[in-house]
């Protein structure tokens, strides 16, 4: 459990709040992210949905759904247009949801290019069940393509996991210019709300050397939490449990914790 000195908090936000979990550098703790933050959020007593947008399945099987047995997925809801509600699955985290995929979606890049209104088919389907959920968490592909265009497009924020590695600023620049642009032609209310540091080894000089350069960069939109790096939080995914089921007194469930009440402290309470 790592937290830096109290800052100023960059979350006062209303509930229902949509985030997408977008960098398009791989292994960086996207999925991870989701899911965790999700189930920690949702330990909280707050209605969370993970909406699985990387064609890997990660967040799926992560989340204990086995997507050989679905009948329907998130790729039905873009290219088929069936109700997003259709193919939510409870998971085994009371509060916690995930819209799943398949490897079906791997082609969905493609299939979307001559589609009508292709950058916003996510939105319109999330629009008819997101006042169900406090919480939608939208795990992005580590592409800039139409499926990140339409997590994009679908969110209000956008929350960067960033590696304490040597590269991890690498392409955040084009990402960058993607969320501006899809501020101006597609989604004027979309920020980058929150930056997450991920996979920190204080045992080295670099995983510092990198936190100060991201807090360099973003600033105050740093998350205090720090997400250590843990075998425990590898492990997790393939019993298809989350940090905080998998092993609750571990690092990286308390560090996951500690950053859901962060990201939700500065949250306006609605009337359930």
């Amino acid at each position: 459990m790592y937290v830096e000195p109290e800052q100023p908090s960059s979350f006062f936000r209303p509930f229902p709040r949509v985030l997408s979990v977008a960098n398009q550098k791989g292994g960086v703790g996207k999925t991870t992210t989701a899911i965790n933050l999700g189930a920690a959020l949702a330990e909280l007593g707050d209605r969370v949905l993970i909406v699985d947008l990387d064609p890997q399945g990660n967040a799926t099987t992560g989340l204990g759904v086995n997507a050989r047995l679905l009948e329907r997925s998130i790729y039905d809801v873009l290219m088929h247009d069936i109700p997003l509600e259709d193919c939510v699955e409870a998971t085994s985290v009371r509060n916690l949801f995930v819209a799943p995929t398949t490897i079906d979606l791997a082609g969905a890049e493609i299939e979307l290019v001559p589609a009508f209104s292709r950058e916003g088919k996510l939105k319109r389907a999330l629009q008819k069940v997101v006042d169900d959920y406090d919480w939608v968490f939208i795990d992005c592909p580590p592409s800039l393509g139409l499926l990140t265009i339409n997590a994009l497009t679908a969110s209000t924020e956008v929350i960067v996991p960033i590696q304490c590695e040597y590269f991890a600023l690498e392409g955040l620049g084009q990402l960058v210019r993607n969320v501006a642009l899809v501020q101006t032609n597609l989604n004027p209310t979309l920020e980058i709300s929150a930056i997450v540091l991920t996979m920190y080894d204080a045992r080295t000089k670099l995983a510092d050397q990198v936190m100060r350069e991201v807090k360099v960069h973003f600033g105050d939109r740093v998350c205090r939490t720090i997400v250590p790096r843990s075998v425990r939080l590898s492990e997790a995914p393939s019993f298809g449990q989350p940090i905080t089921v998998f092993d609750p007194a571990s690092r990286g469930a308390l560090a996951y914790r500690d950053l859901a009440k962060e990201v939700r402290g500065g949250t306006t309470e609605r009337t359930r």
